[in-house]
């Protein structure tokens, strides 16, 4: 039989306002903010590219992605690398800006609850709001973001 997975460590990723939850399996490096080349023709949220590892990676802001005014850059701005979930993102890696350092934090039933307090659009890139003690995070839908990069990809290029 199989055993079920107690805990899973997770990021807090602190955006203006709130924060992503995202199992760090997801996630590849968090790293300094570098200001990103940009790529003609796309919408707003799609930022730019930033190099990683020898490679360009997709940079988007989680905030312009859901129609949000999408924040500066400032000293405390991280970009946070993630691994591809799907074969839609060249590359297999994107990344997102991060208005601060992410949090590890260890989920398990004990502390996460659902919250449907919030109602989100059908093709926006949150699945779900949860509680947690004291905190409201989003779950990213990370492959609708992996498609929305992939489909300015292909547009741009």
């Amino acid at each position: 039989m199989a055993e079920r997975v107690a805990e899973i460590y997770s990021l807090l990723v602190p955006l203006v306002e709130g924060r992503l939850i995202i199992p760090r399996a997801c996630i590849a490096e968090v790293i300094g903010f570098t200001t990103p080349s940009e790529m003609t023709g796309a919408p707003p949220w799609y930022i730019g590219t930033v190099p990683w590892n020898g490679k360009a990676v997709p940079l988007v802001s989680f905030e312009g992605a859901c129609g949000q005014v999408i924040p500066p850059a400032g000293g405390r701005t991280r970009i946070v690398v993630l691994h591809a979930l799907g074969t839609k993102v060249e590359g297999g890696n994107f990344a997102l800006l991060s208005q601060g350092f992410p949090q590890l934090v260890r989920v398990s039933s004990d502390v996460v609850r659902p919250d449907n307090s919030r109602v989100f659009p059908e093709r926006s890139p949150v699945i779900c709001q949860v509680r947690m003690v004291n905190e409201t995070p989003l779950v990213p839908d990370l492959e609708r973001l992996e498609e929305m990069i992939a489909e300015e990809t292909c547009i741009g290029a």
